[in-house]
């Protein structure tokens, strides 16, 4: 019975041996670097021309846009357009009641009538008062007197044209009329409303061909659309600037940049910048949201990367760099424009220098490292080996 408790501890303690170095096998193969290099993908950083498209939200605007109010009290007689409706400048719109208007032209015009006619008169009277005070066969005072008189009457017809220019005025203004050339927006009065001067607004009119794309660009782009406004006519060319409308329709007509605002606003670091589009078929409102696509291509070659190599860590970006004893640095970089799956790096790398573009989950700064690639075309050579000697 001893014999038979000595055997089984026996067995029992070899099982244990065999599964404690099963454990430390499989802890070894869970972690591969622990004892060695790091199996990585390593690649070399190439040096290319970046052609992209930058991609800015934009804004549809009028170019010129004003609101029609009236200019003159009284009620809306007459609507002569269909709300929505093509204008051209100088086309009736609106007529407010004309009446009282007409009849104060006609006083002022009369008015006018008796100063003039009164200016005559004094005119004459100071002539004849003239000729008489030469001959000493008047008095001087009376003179005197014809002269004020005249002065009076001129002044008093220079009154009554300033009445009569006023008068005309606010008849011409009775009947509001498109200042340019646009689109003319819903009515916001009807047929017999009544309207204030300055205070009641009775429509929006809009240029709409051609209509603009105001976007905020980075301080750091300036350069680029200043140069593109200097070109705007071989941009318009090369289509440089392109329109992504909602559900990613492209904009038949290119643009052209045509202003950049005066000043950079230093809450945002952004500067608007002003795309100008040709409309025909007035597709494109004020008001509508849009993308602008910037073409963008380097004038030198820039250092290009897989984007999976970038390390972002607490707002600053990293990659992992393969040092010439096989070992890893954290290098912060500067990104630029992102091109599909790859970044264009501004600063911090170099062409020719070799990173670490995938594994990186699996490093630490001084990690030893190994390209894996390398590591597979080598397997079948080594498992041919190993075979033949056996």
């Amino acid at each position: 019975m001893n014999r038979n408790l000595i055997h089984f501890l026996a067995v029992l303690s070899g099982s244990l041996v065999l599964s404690s170095c099963g454990n430390k096998n499989q802890q070894g193969q869970q972690r591969p670097g622990a004892g060695g290099p790091v199996p990585v993908a390593i690649a070399s950083v190439p040096e290319e021309i970046v052609k992209g498209i930058n991609n800015f939200p934009g804004t549809v605007v009028a170019l010129n846009q004003t609101e029609l109010r009236a200019e003159v009290n009284g009620y809306i007689t007459a609507i002569l357009v269909p709300d929505g409706a093509t204008v051209t400048k100088g086309q009736k719109l609106y007529e407010i009641d004309r009446t009282r208007y007409q009849a104060a032209q006609e006083q002022a015009k009369a008015n006018l009538a008796i100063a003039e006619a009164n200016l005559n008169k004094v005119n004459r009277d100071v002539e004849r008062y003239k000729r008489l005070a030469e001959q000493d066969a008047i008095a001087k005072q009376t003179l005197d007197y014809a002269m004020t008189d005249l002065n009076n009457a001129q002044a008093q017809v220079m009154s009554a044209r300033a009445a009569l220019t006023s008068a005309s005025t606010d008849l011409e203004r009775s009947v509001i009329r498109a200042p340019f050339n646009g689109t003319i927006g819903i009515s916001q009065v009807r047929t017999g409303a009544l309207v204030s001067a300055g205070t009641t607004l009775i429509n929006t009119i809009s240029s709409t061909n051609p209509i603009a794309v105001d976007f905020a660009v980075n301080e750091r782009d300036i350069k680029q659309f200043v140069d593109l406004q200097s070109n705007s006519a071989a941009s318009l060319k090369d289509s440089v600037i392109t329109l992504q409308l909602s559900g990613n329709n492209t904009y038949e007509k290119p643009g052209r940049v045509t202003a950049i605002d005066r000043a950079v606003d230093p809450s945002t670091g952004t500067i608007t910048v002003r795309a100008t589009f040709d409309n025909p078929s007035n597709v494109l409102r004020a008001g509508m949201n849009a993308n602008v696509l910037v073409a963008a291509n380097s004038t030198t070659k820039m250092p290009i990367i897989p984007y999976q190599a970038v390390i972002e860590q607490l707002g600053e970006f990293k990659v992992y760099v393969v040092t010439d004893s096989s070992t890893v640095i954290q290098q912060p970089v500067k990104l630029g424009q992102k091109i599909a799956d790859k970044v264009v790096i501004n600063e911090g790398l170099q062409a020719g220098q070799q990173i670490v573009v995938e594994g990186t989950q699996n490093l630490q700064p001084g990690a030893k490292v190994v390209d894996q690639s390398k590591m597979e075309a080598q397997a079948p050579q080594g498992q041919g080996q190993g075979s033949s000697k056996k």
